[in-house]
């Protein structure tokens, strides 16, 4: 009897432990940074929606570009190597998630295909850019090119590579690879809600100082 009194205590205990070490944001399916103080919290980042804006001229350039308005964000994190979260909410719901992929599979269906936004995993959808700054917007290219006078080289806006960890039944922890420089930066979710259906995305900014 002891031995199972103390099995189950450390699993409490290792439950308590992990829940304290990576907090719940306090809204699903959204980037936000994970600080860390004498505890972890999560601080949620700017967020906006953007539709792809295209232009093409032989005089002017042409560029495929994402927007945000302003110069910079007001949320603001120190430079270095930064961890991010993201939660879909789904450890919560586990127990109605398995009941709704039993019925499912009853019926034929793949629950995986199911799975629009690509969330089993973050890497499929999320993307971290470094903003470039234009006429009072700060912008993700995709692709720009210069006018007849200008460069003609296809540029586009730097993409930061990410390591991405699976704490849990969708939460992830995401670290820069890099320390990030001081500079305007956004990720980008791809494929969530109706909205995708037009091209657009869902933008988390945020600057480093």
């Amino acid at each position: 009897m002891k031995k199972y009194f103390l099995l189950a205590s450390l699993i409490c205990f290792a439950f308590i432990l992990n829940a304290q070490t990576y907090p719940n944001p306090e809204f699903s399916n959204e980037v936000c940074y994970l600080k860390k103080d004498k505890e972890y919290s999560t601080v949620r980042l700017e967020k906006n929606a953007s539709k792809m804006q295209t232009k093409a001229g032989m005089i002017n350039g042409s560029e495929q570009s994402y927007s945000i308005e302003g110069t910079s964000s007001s949320v603001r994190i120190p430079a270095g190597t930064i961890s991010f979260v993201f939660s879909t909410g789904a450890s919560s719901s586990s127990s109605s998630n398995n009941r709704s992929d039993s019925v499912m599979k009853a019926n034929g269906i793949d629950p995986s295909m199911m799975n629009f936004g690509g969330m089993s995993d973050p890497s499929n959808s999320i993307t971290l850019y470094k903003l470039d700054i234009a006429k009072g917007e700060r912008k993700i290219y995709l692709m720009k090119q210069g006018g007849y006078f200008g460069n003609h080289k296809n540029q586009s806006s730097d993409k930061m590579t990410l390591s991405i960890k699976k704490i849990r039944d969708g939460y992830w922890v995401l670290i820069t690879d890099k320390p990030l420089a001081k500079g305007e930066y956004a990720f980008t979710i791809a494929g969530m809600g109706m909205g995708s259906m037009d091209g657009s995305v869902t933008l988390f900014a945020f600057g480093v100082d």
